[in-house]
C-alpha cells in the first residue's frame, strides 16, 4: 500500500504525461564491447544528492545480467552527505533496513576511460523501484519529471552548461588548505592571473589537451575553453543540445573527466565553488532556450533582451530564485562566493550582455536568444540546477510574470542583498516553499532538505582552527 506522499507522486508522474523511462539495450552494449576488445570491467556510476558519482566496478561479464536484472543498490545512496555517511533523519537508513532498489543503466552512456587506461569503461545507472518505476529520490528523474511539463506544451528545452574549477596541488599547506599547483613549464606556484590569459593557457596546455582528448573519447561536447580569474581557474563549456538529461549526464561525466585527467598529470581539479578567500569564486552556469514543435526558439526576437516569452521565463525565475538557493548553493562552502562585484549575483536582476546580474540575456544574433542562469556554484548538481531553473521558467511562462526593470550599468551599484545569503537560511526557503513542493514532489523535496540540513548541523559541530586562532585566548 503506497502511503499518502507515494501516491501523490505518483499521480504527479501520471498527470503531466511522463513517458515510462527507457532503458539501455545490452545488444548495444555487446556491440559496443565488441569495438573495445580491451575492456575488462565497467564503472558503474550513480550520481548522487551532490552529483558525486557512487556505483560499483564489475566485470564485462556482470553487464548482460545488469542489463536484465539491474544492480542493486541501497535506496541510501540518496541520503548521503559529502562524507558519504547516511543522513537518518531523510528515513532511508535503519529505518528502512537500508532497503535496495534496482539501478538501470543510462542509454548511451556506454564510453571509455582514457585516464584510467584501456581495460576500464563507465556506464551510468539511475535508480528505480523493483517494478520499474523510477525512484523518488533520484535527482535525474526529478529533473525528468520538470521536463516531461514542457513536453505536454509542445516545447523542448535546449540546454547548455558551462563548468568553472581549479587546478591545486595535491599538497596543502601546513595548516590544511588548498595552494596553487607548480606551473607545469615554469615550475613557479603562481598566485595571480589575468581573465583569458593566453599565458595561463600555456602553462596548463598539456593537461588541457588530455581533457579536451578524453572528452572526444567519451563523446562530450566540449566546446571553449578559457583562463578564468584565479591560479589555475579554467572554464570548460558544453555545447548545447535539446535533451536537458543528456546536458546535464554530459556534465556529470565532465566533473569525473577532469578530476581524473588531473590527476593523471600530478595535480587535483576541484569544483569547490571557493577554494581561496582572495580569488574569484567557480560557478555553473545553466543557458536555456526553448524551441517549438516547430523547431522554432520562442525567444527568438530583434529586441535583444527577447520575446515576450523570455521575458516571462526571467519573471520566473525571479519570482523563485529564493526558493531555490538551497540547490545552487547547496554546501557551507557555496555562500562564500555570494560577495558584492565577484560576478556572482545578490538579488533577483537581469539584463542584456551584462555578466553582474542573476539571469543574463546572451548578446547574440536574434535566433540564438535565451537565458543564461548565473547563480549557482560549480558544486550544484547539474540535474537539480537545471529542474528548478526550467521549473522556473514553466512557472513565469504560465502566469506571465514580470522580471522587473533591466539593469544597466553596474548590477551591484546601490544593490541591497535580496536572496538568502547563509546555508540555514536558505534551507528554510526551499523547505517552506510550495513551488519547490510541485515541482520536484514532495518526498523529493523533504529528502533533499532533510539531507542537505543533516549535513549542516554536523558541519556546525566542529571547531575550526580559525576560532581557536581568535577567540582562545582572547575570550
Amino acid at each position: 500500500m503506497l502511503g499518502r506522499d507515494a501516491r501523490q507522486d505518483r499521480r504527479q508522474i501520471l498527470n503531466i504525461g511522463c513517458h515510462m523511462p527507457q532503458f539501455a539495450d545490452y545488444e548495444q552494449a555487446r556491440a559496443w564491447l565488441a569495438r573495445h576488445p580491451q575492456v575488462r570491467a565497467i564503472d558503474l556510476l550513480l550520481p548522487d544528492q551532490m552529483g558525486i558519482p557512487r556505483g560499483k566496478r564489475v566485470s564485462v561479464d556482470e553487464l548482460e545480467g545488469i542489463h536484465r536484472e539491474g544492480l542493486l543498490l541501497p535506496g541510501s545512496m540518496f541520503a548521503l552527505d559529502v562524507l558519504g555517511g547516511t543522513v537518518q533523519e531523510t528515513g532511508l537508513g535503519f529505518d528502512e533496513g537500508d532497503a535496495d532498489r534496482v539501478c538501470l543503466p543510462v542509454p548511451g552512456s556506454l564510453a571509455t576511460v582514457p585516464w584510467l587506461g584501456g581495460e576500464i569503461a563507465q556506464m551510468q545507472v539511475a535508480m528505480y523501484e523493483h517494478d520499474r518505476t523510477p525512484f523518488y529520490g533520484d535527482p535525474r528523474h526529478a529533473l525528468a519529471r520538470v521536463a516531461a511539463r514542457f513536453r505536454e506544451q509542445g516545447l523542448r528545452p535546449v540546454v547548455a552548461v558551462e563548468l568553472e574549477f581549479y587546478f591545486v596541488d595535491r599538497e596543502r599547506t601546513p595548516d590544511g588548505r588548498a595552494q596553487p599547483p607548480r606551473q607545469p613549464l615554469t615550475g613557479r606556484r603562481e598566485h595571480n592571473t589575468q581573465i583569458n590569459s593566453m599565458a595561463e593557457l600555456d602553462q596548463y596546455s598539456a593537461v588541457l589537451s588530455a581533457i579536451d582528448e578524453a572528452a572526444k573519447a567519451q563523446e562530450l561536447p566540449t566546446g571553449t575553453v578559457l583562463a578564468e580569474y584565479g591560479p589555475g581557474q579554467f572554464e570548460v563549456n558544453l555545447h548545447h543540445v535539446d535533451d536537458v538529461l543528456l546536458a546535464c549526464d554530459h556534465a556529470i561525466r565532465l566533473k569525473r573527466l577532469v578530476k581524473g585527467v588531473a590527476l593523471q598529470h600530478g595535480m587535483e581539479a576541484t569544483f569547490m565553488p571557493k577554494p581561496y578567500r582572495d580569488h574569484a569564486g567557480s560557478g555553473a552556469h545553466l543557458h536555456v532556450s526553448l524551441l517549438d514543435a516547430d523547431g522554432r526558439n520562442i525567444f527568438a526576437d530583434d529586441d535583444p533582451a527577447g520575446s515576450p516569452a523570455l521575458a516571462h521565463a526571467i519573471g520566473g525565475l525571479a519570482a523563485t530564485i529564493n526558493d531555490t538557493i538551497a540547490v545552487c548553493a547547496p554546501t557551507a562552502n557555496s555562500y562564500r562566493r555570494f560577495q558584492s562585484e565577484a560576478y556572482v549575483p545578490l538579488n533577483p536582476s537581469w539584463s542584456v550582455n551584462n555578466r553582474g546580474v542573476a539571469f543574463r540575456v546572451p548578446h547574440g544574433p536574434p535566433g540564438s536568444r535565451r537565458v543564461e542562469h548565473r547563480v549557482a556554484g560549480a558544486d550544484a548538481n547539474p540535474y537539480l540546477l537545471a529542474a528548478i531553473v526550467l521549473a522556473g521558467i514553466h512557472l513565469g511562462l504560465k502566469q506571465k510574470l514580470d522580471p522587473g526593470p533591466v539593469v544597466s550599468g553596474n548590477a551591484y551599484r546601490d544593490a541591497t542583498p535580496t536572496i538568502p545569503l547563509s546555508w540555514p537560511e536558505a534551507l528554510t526557503a526551499f523547505e517552506r516553499s510550495s513551488f519547490v513542493r510541485e515541482y520536484l514532489g514532495e518526498r523529493f523535496a523533504t529528502l533533499y532538505a532533510r539531507t542537505r540540513r543533516g549535513e549542516l548541523q554536523d558541519f556546525r559541530s566542529y571547531v575550526s582552527a580559525l576560532e581557536y586562532s581568535w577567540y582562545l585566548t582572547t575570550s
